[in-house]
């Protein structure tokens, strides 16, 4: 059995907030679901080291001995991919730290220097199925606002490959009917356009009817009553909320908004669309990122493998 090496003590060193590495980094991220995301990150990180906050931990103390002894147990309980995340933030946070005179350049190097673990799982997630899709759509043809409202939504996250964030920040102003067009502010601060298209532009339209064509968020609240709050956008979690509620009601496995990312990812690959479009219109900055989204099931990965000829004289 291998022995996991200790992690060498740290002893709590407060700064004041405006030297503090750690806010620092996260400031220097983007506002919005990874500067979330990259909070809980140190938050755990945190825990690894022995503090309740992450305000506690002393990061400018950290030595090359410690992330080498994190990456050792993390590399123990998580897959490589949440290993190298929580080793880009400790890189980042080090950073800070160092560019705030915190940390002087050869500890700063050190760190840096500590290499990320190689491997890979199987993708989370999963692909919905056409039969799924068709009862999801139909357990939201109930007649009410709210269920136009929840079409136009998934529309938007499988139709056009929309992150549930994005989906929730599109505005009407942002869509030209004539063409299908939405222009979409994505991670990193980047925008895109994306295309509502067939039946998701029928939805989308169904909704807008309803909604009005006054600026504002395209997806907005409706009361139990059936009104309409254009002046407010709904919440990416209220949009989780919606999907698992109509998922039930159309008696489909559970998912998630991103499952319907996935799905339009799979779907335009498996009907022929380039990868590096496909990428584009995702929003992916690799596309090796697409490509792990694509959920198309075994047997499209047999019926390619059979475009391999094995010139075997017995077949």
């Amino acid at each position: 059995m291998t022995t996991l090496p200790s992690i060498p003590p740290l002893e709590p060193a407060p700064l004041p907030p405006e030297s503090r590495p750690a806010v620092a980094y996260l400031l220097n991220l983007a506002e919005g679901p990874g500067r979330v995301t990259m909070r809980s990150t140190l938050g755990r990180i945190a825990e690894s080291l022995g503090f309740a906050a992450i305000d506690d931990v002393p990061w400018h103390e950290l030595r090359r001995e410690h992330v080498m002894a994190l990456r050792s147990r993390w590399q123990s309980e998580f897959a490589p991919a949440t290993v190298n995340k929580y080793l880009a933030a400790v890189r980042g946070v080090c950073r800070e730290a160092w560019r705030s005179g915190l940390m002087d350049g050869e500890t700063h190097n050190r760190i840096q220097d500590v290499s990320n673990v190689k491997g890979s799982r199987l993708p989370a997630g999963r692909a919905l199925e056409g039969g799924e899709l068709r009862a999801l759509f139909d357990a939201c043809a109930d007649g009410s606002p709210a269920g136009a409202r929840d079409a136009a939504a998934f529309a938007l996250m499988f139709g056009s490959g929309l992150r549930r964030s994005e989906a929730a920040g599109v505005a009407v102003e942002h869509y030209d009917r004539d063409t299908g067009a939405i222009r979409i502010l994505g991670k990193g601060n980047k925008e895109r356009l994306v295309y509502a298209t067939n039946g998701g532009k029928a939805a989308l339209d169904a909704w807008l009817a309803i909604r009005g064509d006054g600026p504002g968020p395209v997806l907005c609240p409706v009361s139990k009553g059936g009104t309409v709050d254009s002046g407010a956008s709904i919440t990416a979690q209220s949009l989780m909320q919606r999907l698992k509620r109509r998922a039930a009601q159309a008696k489909i496995s559970s998912c998630t908004p991103h499952d319907l990312r996935r799905t339009f990812v799979s779907a335009a690959l498996e009907a022929g669309a380039d990868l590096a479009m496909v990428q584009a219109l995702a929003g992916h900055a690799n596309p090796a990122t697409t490509a792990r989204y694509d959920r198309r099931p075994e047997a499209a990965k047999a019926k390619a493998a059979q475009l391999v000829h094995v010139p075997f004289a017995g077949a």
